[in-house]
């Protein structure tokens, strides 16, 4: 029963943080002349100096086993810095629904690879399924949504943004691994992402010397930069690791596909976007994809 709840704690976890992930695309519309990448490098940047400010103290209890992991401690923070510059690189080249569906939907496959490949973890018929079920979910989902601005930057530029979502799926599934790999090592959570987010932090903030022009430039820019920091990044990625606790790596980057269907209703009901009927029946897919992981019987290896 207390492994159930644990479970059933994780689970929570994970879909609070995909809920809150899920309104950063309808906050940045409110800020269109704010570059995406700055918004991502502020974001996450602020976010990892307030993870490691609140973890002050689980930090310096953690120190010793930080040191034991630094090598995935390091892996799992430029993890961390490069994921937003090629989530964004890969729409901006590729477009929205391309850029979404290569990133987001290749993120579980990556992280069952490397627990594979660093633990031999075994992956079940119920995750294979989910997780079918979930990429072409996505993969409706992105092309019933309206493309805005356009990407009629032909084949080539395509195809690189497609590499370029393929490497923001694998480092998101690569800090989520890592987080994962330190919290069974005896690090405690808050320390394990609070240390990733530290050195994704001296990565990204300089970042913003390039692209942070008209970041503060209005009270609304800075609304929404303030919001995307707190928020999605700071109170979300306290969700996610505390969710890391408990499920496995790979279980966690499946649910949080839970976040591009939160994003397309906060488009459709508050943007007042458009969404084809191919999107809605993604939609469903994703659900029922959420549902395999969530309404399990008991809380076994990997999904």
């Amino acid at each position: 029963m207390d492994r159930m709840q644990h479970h059933t704690r994780g689970i929570a976890a994970i879909l609070a943080a995909s809920l809150l992930w899920g309104t950063t695309g309808t906050a940045a519309s409110f800020a269109p002349d704010v570059s995406a990448l700055a918004i991502g490098a502020f974001a996450m940047g602020v976010a990892g100096l307030l993870l490691v400010l609140r973890s002050l103290g689980e930090l310096a209890l953690d120190r010793a086993r930080l040191l034991v992991q630094s090598r995935i401690l390091l892996l799992g923070g430029l993890a961390v810095a490069i994921y937003p510059l090629a989530f964004y690189s890969a729409m901006r080249l590729s477009g929205v629904a391309v850029g979404t569906v290569v990133s987001i939907a290749s993120a579980p496959l990556f992280t069952v690879i490397l627990e594979w490949a660093c633990t031999r973890r075994s992956v079940s018929l119920r995750w294979g399924l989910s997780f079918t079920f979930g990429a072409a979910g996505i993969a409706l989902l992105a092309t019933g949504r309206p493309e805005p601005g356009s990407a009629d930057t032909g084949i080539a530029w395509t195809w690189l943004g497609v590499l370029v979502g393929l490497l923001a799926g694998l480092t998101y599934a690569t800090y989520s691994w890592a987080a994962r790999h330190m919290i069974e090592q005896g690090v405690g959570s808050a320390s394990s992402m609070a240390s990733m987010f530290g050195v994704a932090a001296i990565v990204l903030l300089p970042s913003l010397l390039l692209t942070g022009q008209n970041l503060f430039a209005t009270p609304i820019n800075a609304g929404v930069a303030l919001y995307m920091a707190l928020i999605p990044m700071f109170v979300g990625y306290l969700c996610f690791g505390y969710g890391l606790r408990y499920i496995a790596a790979s279980t966690a980057t499946l649910i949080t596909l839970l976040e591009p269907v939160v994003a397309v209703l906060l488009a459709v009901l508050v943007v007042g976007e458009w969404l084809a009927p191919a999107g809605w029946v993604g939609m469903a897919l994703i659900m029922l994809s959420l549902l395999m992981q969530t309404l399990r019987s008991s809380p076994g290896a990997s999904g």
